[in-house]
């Protein structure tokens, strides 16, 4: 698989993440099996697959725990990426910064790793108790003790629902917030990356927060590049999702938005006919996030190996000019997104 680097200190990772939040969080949880999910991650690894996105709220606990089986087994293979600052409450969740949260909840992630670093450390969401510039400041104590090689933010202030304390920006200002908080931060431990949604029917990252990463040598580690399962076509308008599945009371995942918004899949499917047999809409649609530049990382989850082992493929299509610029010309997407 290419690889490509994120970050000042080149971090080197194949092309194509996997996120693993599916495997133990929100989606279709009657479907989430650990036997699966292993599979998954292994066959991924198999194909090329280095980083492996994760955090301590999946589960929680239980996603670092099986990624801590592979690591035992592969750790040479793996570029982990996992969070903190996010706690699961009853029925919501709640930002702590605090410091000394922060401390014992990365050597609380080593321990379920079963690795004696961290490659990637993010600020899963900041504290609107705690000054971002104390908590980062505690995360870079991390990197000097060695336990952690690096750190990143994940998002921080945008499409934040069900987080206390926490609004949502207005359309036009999505990742005003974020921007902010990020040169706040830079000014204390350099950012090696930043992970924000990034896909055809949710652009907006490339307006000012990837140009604000580019510009500084900063990764972007692209969020639901498959717009949570929508752009792979496989998903029927009025099909119906677990009542604890998030899409399920999702605006945009409606039988009417999604209706409204097959263009976009017919146009993913149009460009994957003209690459021949075999191409799917759904790597078409991770092509045209790594077609985005060369320090872009799209990051698409699933708990199946079948998709695992299809994303990772799509780090070989290569787009032209002309799918790009078509892609970018489809119709925005309908539905509010929150």
């Amino acid at each position: 698989m290419e690889r490509r680097t994120i970050g000042a200190t080149a971090l080197d990772v194949g092309a194509v993440g996997l996120g693993c939040m599916p495997m133990h969080w929100a989606y279709s949880r009657s479907q989430q099996r650990g036997d699966l999910s292993l599979r998954a991650v292994h066959a991924a690894l198999d194909a090329g697959v280095s980083l492996l996105d994760t955090a301590d709220m999946y589960g929680p606990f239980t996603n670092e725990l099986l990624l801590g089986r592979v690591l035992k087994e592969r750790r040479a293979d793996v570029f982990v990426s996992t969070k903190c600052g996010l706690l699961v409450g009853d029925g919501h969740v709640v930002a702590n910064g605090r410091p000394e949260y922060v401390r014992r909840a990365c050597d609380s992630s080593l321990r379920r790793l079963q690795t004696d670093v961290i490659d990637l450390y993010l600020l899963h969401r900041a504290d609107p108790e705690v000054p971002v510039e104390e908590t980062w400041g505690a995360m870079a104590q991390l990197v000097a003790a060695g336990k952690v090689r690096a750190l990143g933010l994940s998002a921080v202030g945008v499409r934040t629902a069900g987080v206390r304390g926490a609004r949502r920006p207005r359309s036009g200002d999505l990742y005003e917030g974020t921007i902010r908080q990020l040169d706040r931060v830079q000014q204390v431990f350099p950012v090696a990356a930043v992970q924000a949604e990034l896909s055809v029917w949710a652009p907006e990252a490339l307006e000012r927060l990837l140009p604000w990463c580019v510009a500084r040598g900063i990764g972007l580690l692209a969020a639901m590049p498959l717009g949570s399962g929508f752009l792979t076509g496989t998903l029927t308008p009025g099909g119906g999702f677990e009542p604890d599945d998030p899409r399920a009371r999702h605006p945009r995942f409606t039988a009417e938005m999604m209706a409204a918004n097959q263009p976009l899949v017919a146009g993913l499917r149009r460009v994957a006919a003209r690459h021949g047999d075999g191409v799917t809409a759904a790597q078409v649609a991770l092509a045209w996030v790594l077609g985005q530049g060369r320090h872009v990382v799209p990051v698409p989850g699933t708990k199946r190996e079948r998709w695992a082992v299809e994303n990772a493929g799509a780090a070989g299509l290569r787009l032209t000019a002309g799918d790009l610029a078509e892609l970018s010309a489809l119709p925005a997407a309908r539905g509010s997104w929150d």
